[in-house]
């Protein structure tokens, strides 16, 4: 961090972050606790290379074969892209909810309303799956059987846990996030260097031989297939601009914050893919999808019985990292949404906690939902069908953001925090949004196994939330309990390069609300 003093942010010619915040119309009502390392941490665990990696190397290979693994350097860039326009965003919006306030500011509050709304769903659906996938690991630790009562049981859990932790305050959230950070870049980082380096049965040439897997047909449809492996990975350093308000600095801060998630993210990944790849004793096997939990094996091969229980560890720890980090994310998301009157029960779900300053209720919520799909898919249903619209619904309410950021700078829109882009930001934005469109389809292409329900589920999946925000927008019109400003980009731009009041602000953009003027 910078010599600044506390709760300073050089945002506009040194406003501070509470006066920051009134600019735009709130009061502070969390602890500025949070530090920039601690909020990279969040960041990173919510991104969690080695969960991402875990989940879908032997997907990626048998789909795509070695060079798969460029999908991460293409995502990796695309997401950076997005992450520089979140940056200018952030920095002249450093509020909590990320998602929510930031597409209400840029483009109006029904737009808002159905970017998060399509968002927390993604983000609850993603903490559901996260504690399901850590069960196994957990089990494997402690020789558990593999039953559907066990997996429950071990997914409670987790999900119990990480609300402890979350409940007991941000500086507990940032402790746990920086010790899963750790955990998460000795399992990726750490690891992939040792097999890379000592473990190594392949040559490296392999990461440029598709091994058979296209068959007879073309290897570009068969490559195509395969860039879930980046695809899934590269969301989370969101999460930074969620606790907006709970960063000293946030301004400046929170935009580097999630420029190094996506780096060290990516590195990480890459090192963890590629030990895996050339550690692995039967690749081909893995190719040919005759081996479909390929990383346990590689791990006994190279680590022995105690070094991959050492590993299982490590692995839970940062397990329980990510599902506290998208617990914190989605809690903030919701505060946020209810704070502005957006959603039923907003007086409750606004609550903020007078002793350790968290959403206890939003909290509660970000809990609740995702012990009741756990319930949902004992009883019967397909981890697999519940999570499938989650990563597009993560990737719609990106661009959501990326094309509000786009159509405010068209109107004249120059980013006023600390961290500008300057000319290159419309460039930027434009290319982030391309990339964004082209991740989207990728993701919503249909299988091809004849399955109607299978093959279709992700855009089904994605329908039912979209088809069932857009009744209750329309219906209830929650949109209009709310009086906080909104498309007010330009406005507020004025009123920060304005102050502290060395030349007249400018006045709001004709028939929108004003924000709040920097006296009270």
């Amino acid at each position: 961090m910078s010599a600044e003093q506390p709760g300073k942010s050089p945002a506009a010619k040194g406003i501070g972050d509470q006066e920051h915040l009134r600019v735009l119309g709130y009061e502070d009502s969390f602890h500025r606790s949070m530090s920039l390392w601690a909020n990279f941490a969040l960041g990173f665990t919510y991104l969690s290379p080695l969960v991402g990696v875990y989940s879908l190397f032997a997907l990626a290979l048998s789909t795509g074969g070695p060079p798969s693994i460029f999908w991460i350097v293409i995502v990796g860039a695309g997401q950076l892209l997005v992450a520089l326009v979140f940056g200018e965003v952030v920095s002249q919006y450093p509020i909590a909810g990320g998602i929510y306030p930031w597409t209400r500011r840029l483009w109006g509050k029904r737009y808002a309303w159905m970017a998060a709304w399509v968002y927390v769903w993604a983000m609850l659906v993603t903490i559901t799956a996260v504690a399901e996938f850590g069960s196994g690991f957990l089990g494997s630790l402690i020789d558990a059987p593999v039953t559907k009562e066990v997996t429950l049981g071990l997914s409670v859990l987790f999900l119990l846990v990480a609300f402890a932790f979350n409940f007991s305050g941000t500086k507990m959230l940032g402790r746990v996030a920086r010790i899963g950070l750790a955990a998460e870049l000795i399992g990726v980082i750490g690891l992939g260097l040792y097999l890379l380096i000592f473990q190594r049965k392949q040559e490296f040439s392999v990461f440029f031989s598709t091994m058979g897997v296209e068959g007879d047909g073309n290897y570009a449809v068969a490559f195509l297939g395969a860039a879930l492996a980046g695809l899934f990975l590269f969301y989370g350093f969101e999460a930074c601009g969620d606790v907006a308000e709970e960063v000293a600095n946030p301004a400046r801060g929170i935009p580097r914050a999630m420029i190094l998630t996506i780096l060290v993210g990516g590195v990480s990944a890459l090192f963890s893919f590629g030990g895996y790849v050339m550690a692995a004793p039967d690749l081909q096997a893995v190719v040919d999808g005759n081996d479909i939990d390929p990383i346990p094996a590689i791990l006994e091969a190279s680590l022995g019985t105690v070094g991959a229980k050492l590993f299982l560890v490590i692995a839970i720890t940062a397990f329980l990292s990510c599902v506290l980090s998208l617990q914190a994310a989605a809690s903030r998301l919701m505060f946020s949404f209810a704070r502005d009157g957006m959603i039923p029960g907003h007086a409750w779900l606004s609550k903020v906690s007078p002793r350790t300053a968290v959403p206890v209720n939003a909290l509660i919520v970000a809990c609740s939902i995702p012990l009741a799909l756990c319930l949902l898919i004992y009883a019967g249903g397909s981890l697999t069908q519940i999570t499938a619209f989650a990563v597009i619904g993560i990737y719609v309410a990106f661009q959501a953001v990326v094309l509000a950021a786009l159509r405010q700078r068209i109107k004249g829109w120059r980013p006023a925090g600390p961290f500008n882009l300057g000319r290159a930001g419309i460039v930027v934005n434009i290319v982030a949004l391309a990339y964004g469109v082209f991740a989207m389809v990728l993701l919503a292409l249909p299988g091809k196994t004849g399955v109607f329900l299978d093959d279709w589920i992700v855009l089904i999946g994605l329908a039912v939330v979209m088809g069932a925000g857009l009744l209750y927008l329309f219906i209830a019109k929650p949109h209009t309990n709310s009086h906080q400003p909104e498309g007010d980009a330009i406005a507020v731009a004025a009123l920060l390069r304005a102050h502290p009041g060395n030349a007249a602000p400018a006045p709001a953009a004709p028939g929108k609300s004003s924000p709040t003027s920097v006296s009270d």
